[in-house]
């Protein structure tokens, strides 16, 4: 009889022995398997993701600094079967601590050995390509052990002497460096020449004082010689820190001076918006007011120019019409006279003709003829007077009336 086991995806299963005593394995990842009771031997190990953080400390570089470095790395066991045959020979039973620590002194010790063939620049500048130089290197060896390095950055750089902080000043500790050197061969030559000097002197004792003289003048010379070297190249390490530092603080000012430029064209932009803006509101709060009051201004001077042509017309028409209802009622008045006067001349001859419905008789006395004519002309050219002073009427000037009393009209009686 036995059990059925199961594992998750970050889990694999080793089953190993069977009903007929073999020792073959089963690895089964994600899923189950069957294990006979006494006689399988059930087994896990874990796949998920392992962080690791390699720390070397006080690691001499190629140039002889001693660095401290530190990296994250992520690695797993790999689910193949063969590699995760090579990952269960070495950690089947062991803890994930102990896994990652197997894991983390392998790493270490590549990066220790990679420290110690790189520069101190080649390092701190190119930290990518040193950790990927690090995946590289390490990756066989944990490979065989069924681990995949799944990836390895370098998370800081540091050391105990300001190395790193003095990187600008790099060719200044360079020529430091070589004048320390030149100093120290000088005395090491010095002393040299000096034993040779002594040596000579017990060899040659019996040898004059002006050779011992010449001796230590030529010593001397050439420590005066050695000086002015060691001096020079003092001279020449102070005068290239110089240098450097008069280029570094060029590139600061070059960098402030476009910090500026683009600081004033940025004012330009917020001036050149707020110009916008005024011009706007100038627009709106005083052009279009004054554009509104003109306009306003231009309609009340033609409405009092329309109003004032229309107020002559209406008062010329005004006068016109008066004048037509006067002539009308002048003309009317005057023929209303005539015919009141025409109405009443039957009357006034009625009551001039009445004294002679009584007469008989009218005798004229005048023997000539013109004498007849002459008082009937007399009484028609009294008849308007007689009308005038009756009625108010002057028949002279009616038209009609004026034909009939033309003495030049009349014909005689």
């Amino acid at each position: 009889m036995g059990n059925c086991h199961t594992v998750g995806p970050n889990e694999a299963l080793v089953v190993s022995g069977g009903c007929c005593g073999s020792d073959q394995k089963t690895y089964v990842v994600g899923g189950w398997a069957w294990a006979w009771w006494l006689i399988s031997d059930i087994q896990r190990i874990t796949l998920e993701i392992m962080t690791l953080q390699p720390k070397c400390e006080d690691v001499e570089t190629a140039e002889g600094v001693a660095l401290t470095v530190t990296g994250v790395a992520q690695v797993k066991v790999m689910t193949e079967n063969e590699l995760l045959g090579y990952a269960c020979e070495q950690f089947l039973g062991k803890s994930v601590v102990e896994i990652k620590s197997v894991i983390l002194q392998t790493l270490e010790g590549h990066l220790r050995a990679i420290l110690g063939t790189l520069t101190v620049e080649q390092i701190y500048q190119d930290r990518d390509k040193f950790a990927s130089l690090v995946r590289e290197v390490a990756s066989p060896d944990v490979g065989r052990m069924g681990i995949e390095i799944l990836s390895f950055t370098i998370k800081d750089v540091y050391d105990k002497v300001d190395y790193l902080s003095s990187l600008g000043k790099a060719q200044t500790a360079a020529v430091q460096r070589d004048a320390d050197i030149g100093v120290a061969e000088a005395e090491r030559d010095a002393g040299i020449r000096e034993a040779e000097c002594k040596r000579e002197m017990m060899d040659v004792k019996f040898l004059a004082d002006t050779k011992m003289a010449d001796s230590k003048r030529e010593l001397e010379m050439q420590k005066a010689s050695f000086n002015q070297e060691v001096n020079t190249k003092k001279a020449e390490a102070q005068l290239a820190y110089e240098l450097q530092a008069a280029k570094e603080q060029q590139k600061i000012r070059l960098e402030e001076i476009e910090i500026e430029v683009v600081q004033r064209k940025k004012q330009i932009i917020i001036e050149d918006k707020e110009i916008t803006r005024t011009e706007k509101e100038l627009t709106a709060t005083v052009k279009r007011p004054a554009e509104a009051e003109a306009y306003k201004m231009q309609q009340l001077a033609e409405g009092r120019k329309i109003k004032a042509v229309l107020t002559a017309q209406a008062e010329a028409d005004k006068i016109r019409l008066i004048g037509e209802a006067e002539a009308s009622s002048i003309e009317y008045g005057e023929a209303a006279k005539t015919a009141l006067v025409l109405e009443a001349l039957p009357m006034i001859a009625s009551a001039v003709a009445a004294p002679l419905a009584r007469t008989g008789e009218i005798v004229i006395l005048s023997g000539e003829g013109s004498r007849v004519t002459g008082e009937l002309n007399r009484l028609l050219a009294e008849l308007p007077v007689t009308v005038n002073a009756l009625t108010g009427v002057d028949l002279t000037k009616i038209p009609m009336l004026q034909k009939l009393m033309n003495p030049q009209s009349q014909t005689a009686i």
